[in-house]
């Protein structure tokens, strides 16, 4: 587990840093963005950037030489092997691409590592403020700042639902966000606050922090959780997740809420009918 857990933090802390050394290469100090450089995926507002598909042969390379047996599951190359059995690796090359290219400082590197579908250990690098969060499975889960201090997580120990701060996200279909809205605006009035930060991997690791109470979002990929929800819950979150099989567009909900509110907020969730999927 050790070692899993080593080379996910490294691998990603390697490739953080090419997100970091090219994003003013692509986007900074000029009025227009090559067309080859940004692509539309699902829909035209969904992204891919370059520097996403550079991001993931960085990670890809590097994986190739430290663990050549084990399968590869990432955002933009897929997987040449469906198969849940063994070691697979879980990569998204920029959690966050939509932020990346606005220059809003929130996009991460996620590296996770799974056993038979479970997650084992991974990391979620903060690029912008060059925090790495990572866990191992039954280890905990700790953050590493720029100056190589390393403090342990541990979720907030908020108890009432109205003082939870709650982070989410939304998907690129109209008639999914159509959903997401009416249901926020069923939870807005029982919470504290909402956050959108854009970034699931570290709404995920806020949890763990205790940065926000609670974050849930619908039709994630495994790629989007397959570290931060590890982080989060050896931090001490309640974690419900989508099969690690799913797909961004069954809608399956990906929950992660501090022990304290959990009941409550699941009972909020299921009341707005956010447990349930949404397609699209």
């Amino acid at each position: 587990m050790d070692v899993l857990h080593e080379i996910a933090v490294r691998v990603a802390m390697r490739a953080a840093e090419h997100v970091r050394l090219r994003r003013p290469q692509v986007f900074g100090g000029s009025s227009s963005v090559d067309d080859d450089a940004v692509q539309s995926k699902s829909t035209p507002t969904d992204p891919v950037t370059v520097v996403d598909t550079e991001t993931e042969r960085v990670l890809r390379e590097m994986l190739a030489q430290l663990r050549p047996s084990d399968s590869i599951l990432g955002e933009e190359e897929g997987s040449e092997d469906e198969s849940l059995d063994g070691v697979r690796w879980v990569l998204d090359p920029i959690d966050g691409t939509v932020n990346f290219m606005y220059g809003i400082p929130a996009y991460a590197v996620s590296v996770a590592v799974q056993i038979d579908g479970v997650s084992v250990a991974g990391a979620v690098v903060d690029v912008a403020r060059d925090l790495v969060y990572s866990a191992a499975k039954g280890r905990g889960a700790t953050v590493r700042g720029a100056d190589g201090t390393e403090e342990n997580l541990r979720c907030s120990g908020v108890t009432e639902l109205s003082m939870t701060l709650l982070a989410t996200g939304f998907g690129y279909g109209a008639s999914r966000r159509a959903v997401q809205g009416a249901i926020i605006s069923e939870l807005l009035p029982q919470v504290r606050d909402i956050r959108r930060i854009g970034s699931a991997a570290l709404d995920l690791c806020m949890v763990a922090s205790g940065a926000v109470d609670a974050h849930f979002e619908h039709g994630l990929s495994p790629w989007d959780w397959a570290a931060g929800a590890l982080i989060a819950a050896e931090a001490g979150a309640v974690v419900r997740l989508p099969a690690p099989n799913s797909t961004s567009a069954q809608g399956f909900a990906t929950v992660a809420i501090a022990p304290g509110i959990s009941n409550a907020f699941l009972a909020a969730l299921r009341s707005a009918g956010a447990l349930d999927p949404i397609p699209g």
